[in-house]
């Protein structure tokens, strides 16, 4: 572990150096920073993009280019988004490329936002109607007042660029998106270029209005680099997918299992905690249910139940059927319009059924193991079996909570309550049996006096 974590100071320093390095080789002359964004708007894009922001304007960059292909995303990190490219002294661009690009819902505002909108050939703008975070339709009840507050901020985003206000309050109204050319011909964006040089030299010498002031753009010959990810992004990247996060669910949930189960283990409770704190670090950054975590919880509660009292699977079927439902409800609802071009936050129904199918062989093998181990089984109990209820007898190993004890000349398998430990050689009287395992408890001096002293263990034959 020392290691590891010195390894780990070693790499955020060599990045540090790397940035100050950078930093003093773009202040010799003109530079632009272009941020990627490739994929659905959610709060890392927004982490991203802000980070991008403070970077270039340290290191006095010259301009920043927004290189966007975004089906759409979180209102909530679009909002933050806007309001970092507004508040920002470095000039934003924003370039929807390349061909085959679109800046659809969510990246309608950041376009729009932008000191400079440039979209290249064959890219689209628009469709900016508010939706859920499934891709489904919002109810009538809520449509008309989400829709006044998204079309006021996209109005009032055109009026602080000099858009055109109606053309892009029609993207959020009634779903109109247009082509490069379109969108050029009503002023929603500014330039039209196949890539990212021709935009730059289609700045070249333009004024802009920013936080600070208004600036002339000095692109054409600026040097560009790219804002590479963090070693801590990267992970977050891949920590925040639904697939992941309900797979660590799953698996911190299981491993907790195991160690109340069988206590002392250590292990399944140390990857347990890792794996639930990396399930919650990815659900905080998605448009997460608490519904759905307390029914994935509910589920471990039940096979813990399966595990340790009598009866025919009701709580392992119970677990079953609570895992699926929390699993369609950790990012929102298992139906989603395959024709609505929106980001979708949910779990796979190919990880659900994997999980699913994986939790019936653990309950199976190893549940049932543990309630067998544990003296709690099913099935009907013999004459002879039924008469063992209520002896005594003496432990002759450790019971915590399984082991074996001595009872009517003829050793058992034996459990006593979790929680509970039964020394060797401590005495014990049968409370049940199953399948022929006793269910026993410790016997103390102060046992009601009404036992049958016959069935004392000195008095058996």
């Amino acid at each position: 572990m020392r290691h590891v974590i010195t390894a780990l100071f070693v790499m955020i320093a060599a990045t540090v150096v790397v940035w100050q390095s950078g930093d003093s080789v773009s202040a010799e002359g003109p530079s632009v920073l272009v941020i990627e964004v490739d994929g659905n708007i959610e709060p890392l894009t927004a982490d991203r993009i802000a980070r991008g922001i403070d970077e270039a304007r340290d290191s006095g960059t010259s301009l920043i280019v927004i290189q966007l292909d975004t089906p759409g995303g979180l209102l909530e990190s679009t909002r933050e988004i806007v309001e970092d490219i507004l508040a920002s002294d470095t000039p934003v661009a924003v370039f929807v490329g390349p061909a085959g690009a679109r800046a659809a819902s969510a990246g309608t505002f950041i376009a729009a936002a932008a000191n400079v909108a440039v979209m290249a050939p064959g890219t689209t703008i628009g469709a900016a109607s508010p939706i859920t975070s499934d891709g489904g339709d919002i109810p009538p009840t809520l449509t008309k007042k989400i829709s006044a507050d998204t079309s006021a901020f996209i109005r009032s985003i055109a009026q602080t660029r000099d858009r055109n206000a109606e053309a892009l309050e029609n993207t959020v109204l009634l779903s109109t998106a247009y082509s490069a050319e379109e969108a050029l011909e009503l002023g929603v964006i500014d330039l039209i270029a196949p890539d990212m040089n021709s935009m730059l030299q289609q700045l070249e010498g333009r004024t802009v209005t920013t936080a600070s002031g208004q600036l002339t753009l000095t692109a054409e010959e600026a040097s560009v680099s790219q804002l590479d990810r963090t070693f801590m992004e990267h992970v977050l990247d891949i920590l925040a997918s639904p697939n992941v996060v309900f797979a660590l669910f799953f698996i911190g949930g299981i491993a907790i299992l195991i160690e109340v189960i069988m206590p002392g283990l250590f292990g399944p409770g140390i990857l347990g905690v890792i794996a639930l704190g990396l399930a919650f670090v990815g659900f905080w950054n998605l448009p997460g249910s608490w519904l759905g975590v307390a029914l994935i919880a509910l589920a471990m509660g039940l096979f813990y139940g399966e595990s340790v009292a009598p009866g025919f699977s009701v709580f392992g079927a119970g677990g079953l059927v609570s895992l699926i439902v929390g699993a369609l409800l950790l990012f929102g609802n298992f139906f989603s319009p395959a024709d609505v071009p929106e980001p979708s936050f949910l779990v796979s129904p190919i990880m659900i059924a994997l999980m699913t199918a994986l939790m019936t062989v653990f309950w199976y093998f190893f549940i049932r193991f543990a309630r067998n181990e544990g003296g709690v089984s099913t099935g009907f109990q013999s004459e002879e079996e039924v008469l063992l209820e209520g002896q005594w007898g003496v432990a002759v190993s450790e019971l915590r909570p399984a082991g074996k004890v001595w009872v009517a000349n003829q050793e058992w398998s034996a459990s006593t309550e979790p929680g509970v430990t039964i020394k060797e050689g401590d005495e014990i009287r049968v409370v049940g049996v199953y399948n022929e395992v006793l269910k026993v408890e410790k016997l103390y001096e102060d046992i009601d006096d009404a036992t049958d002293v016959s069935t004392s263990p000195t008095q058996q034959e």
